[in-house]
């Protein structure tokens, strides 16, 4: 090593640049390390704390307001006097001023005792699901710190999660309360559309947008209702017809034992619930929204009802698309944006939007409203998954693929584009993941939705904690014996549309053999009776008694994309078409499913 000469002023000018880098670079690091752990202490909730103080206590002997002593957080789209409404980005924040009056949702908060302790962290505009925000970070989810929070109410549903606010307010245009529920498992409530003043409120899109809340306890999610929605407290007791939309759990992999069974279980116990009644929801839609049908893309599975929900999301993105681009085009153009990589995309698309046939998609909301107040009328409740997947780990390169994407807007577009009433309820967990149910009533019946919440939800909890300690339900197979002959009568049941009679046929079969092409037959029956989920399974089952059944293969790329699982579907025609090259039903597929996933 060659020596120093510690003599040259140049080498001491080195030496003093360096140490000055060093106590830089670890200075840098502190204050990294600071702002680190000032963000844990509120999971990176809140974009700025702010305090409320509640409007005075009437004197006694007047009760006390009916929200005292509880805190709430505002998302930062809901003005505050004083206050600059930031929409969740840094270029509308620097190019508006200071409101001049505070919201009137949070008005009537304060009236009624509550103290608003900050705003909070949203998707930038508005326009998005995972919670993720380029510019002042993601909040950190605290039921699962490693994944998305979802949005974009993020901030509003971690700050309730966290237990550092009692309940918060948010804005669900597509799923922005009900998803972020979802994920930090606590409960979320979209009120029906209008139902609530918007006044000091920024829109997305004025013809989905709802202001909503979300809370720990069902009792302070009661409370905020009463006060928000102005309810009479005293209102005749209806009886209850619960609907479940089973082709809608087939969407979810969450096992039936922890959603659907617990319900049917509850309603059994209380009084006024009726036996719920079973419905595919996506065939009841595609029967009754006549003007649904331009939009939705010809393929061989059509008929199933799928692909009734995904036009009806395409609709309504197509709506909130041409609204936002309705409310803030000016503005886009006036403005030099660095914007996120989803949200730029997202405003591409509403930038270019042309308004041609613009009165067919405000139609399909109208016969949306209209289909959901026949089915449910004054006392029915639809109940659904709140959303199909667990969220998605922090930062994850491909996002939200095609399949996630649709099996989402499925089940969120439904209250959206009906302006129905939804509440999203924690129902304990599976695979460490929250699990979430809705309860979806007819628009103007959220007394009646809230104190449905209220008056269940002691019971749910019970019912969930005995289904997570108990087995999982046993499936029954037998011996071998007269198989082939139930075999042929699930065929002929079949082959003259008979489903049911074919199903029950060919489980006869499998009792007695467990043979794979009775499995693939009885998924073949299931296709047709709009059950994947279950075609799915036996299909699987099928093709590990038989590698080679290129029947089950199909059947099964068939029930996945039915289920919007697009890549596993390709996966399977693809098997099919290395046993059968020929197969021209195949090569249909295959083109169908590279074209969706691209």
């Amino acid at each position: 090593m060659t020596k120093l000469n510690v003599s040259n002023p140049k080498v001491w000018v080195v030496i003093g640049v360096g140490f000055a880098g060093i106590l830089i670079l670890a200075e840098a690091n502190r204050r990294r390390l600071k702002a680190r752990n000032s963000i844990k202490q509120d999971f990176g909730a809140f974009i700025e704390r702010i305090e409320l103080l509640p409007f005075p206590q009437p004197p006694p002997p007047a009760a006390r307001l009916s929200l005292s002593g509880l805190s709430f957080a505002i998302k930062d789209n809901i003005d505050v006097k004083e206050y600059v409404t930031g929409f969740g980005s840094p270029a509308w924040k620097r190019t508006h001023e200071v409101a001049t009056k505070t919201a009137m949702v949070v008005t009537a908060l304060l009236k009624n005792g509550s103290t608003c302790v900050g705003k909070t962290i949203m998707d930038e505009f508005g326009l998005g699901i995972t919670g993720e925000n380029v510019h002042y970070g993601t909040p950190t989810n605290p039921k699962l710190p490693s994944h998305i929070p979802g949005g974009s109410s993020s901030g509003t549903a971690v700050a309730v999660a966290a237990g550092l606010v009692d309940f918060a307010l948010g804005t669900d245009t597509t799923g922005c309360i009900r998803v972020p529920a979802a994920f930090c498992g606590v409960f979320g409530f979209r009120p029906s559309h209008g139902a609530l003043s918007t006044i000091g409120v920024l829109p997305v899109s004025q013809s989905l947008d709802s202001i909503g809340w979300l809370a720990r306890d069902p009792s302070v999610l009661h409370r905020v209702g009463h006060v928000l929605l102005q309810i009479p407290s005293i209102e005749p007791k209806r009886t209850r017809c619960f609907v479940i939309a089973d082709d809608l759990f087939q969407l979810c992999n969450v096992p039936k034992q922890k959603t659907v069974y617990v319900v049917t279980k509850v309603i059994e116990k209380l009084s006024g619930y009726q036996t719920p009644k079973h419905l595919n929801l996506g065939q009841y839609i595609a029967s009754n929204i006549p003007s649904l049908k331009g939009f939705i893309e010809q393929s061989t599975i059509q008929q199933n009802g799928m692909s009734t929900l995904r036009a009806l999301s395409s609709v309504m993105f197509l709506l909130q698309r041409y609204e936002f681009n309705t409310n803030y085009e000016e503005w886009m153009k006036a403005v030099k944006l660095r914007l996120g990589s989803q949200v730029t995309n997202h405003i591409a698309a509403a930038v270019t939007l042309a308004p041609e046939n613009i009165k067919v998609l405000y139609k399909v909301r109208t016969e949306m409203r209209v289909a959901m107040q026949n089915l449910l009328k004054n006392d029915g409740i639809l109940v659904l998954p709140t959303i199909a997947d667990p969220p998605l780990k922090l930062k994850s390169r491909k996002g939200l693929s095609a399949e996630v994407h649709d099996r989402a807007f499925a089940l969120l577009g439904i209250a959206s584009m009906s302006g129905c009433c939804q509440a999203a309820i924690p129902f304990g967990e599976h695979d460490n993941h929250p699990i979430s149910l809705s309860f979806i009533a007819s628009h103007g019946t959220d007394k009646f939705l809230l104190d449905t919440v209220w008056d269940m939800y002691s019971s749910i909890q019970e019912e969930v904690s005995i289904q997570s300690s108990a087995s999982p339900l046993p499936d029954t197979n037998g011996s071998i014996d007269a198989s082939e002959f139930l075999k042929e009568k699930g065929n002929t049941a079949f082959k003259g549309k008979q489903w049911n009679k074919a199903v029950s046929y060919y489980t006869e079969a499998i009792k007695l053999n467990d043979n794979a092409t009775y499995y693939s037959n009885r998924a073949a029956a299931y296709l047709e009776l709009g059950c994947f989920q279950q075609a799915e399974e036996d299909c699987t089952k099928a093709i590990s008694l038989d590698k080679k059944n290129v029947k089950a293969y199909m059947r099964r790329g068939t029930a996945r994309e039915s289920l919007l699982f697009y890549k596993e579907a390709l996966q399977d025609i693809r098997h099919a078409l290395v046993l059968e090259p020929q197969n021209k039903f195949a090569s249909v597929s295959e083109k169908r499913l590279r074209k969706l996933i691209s």
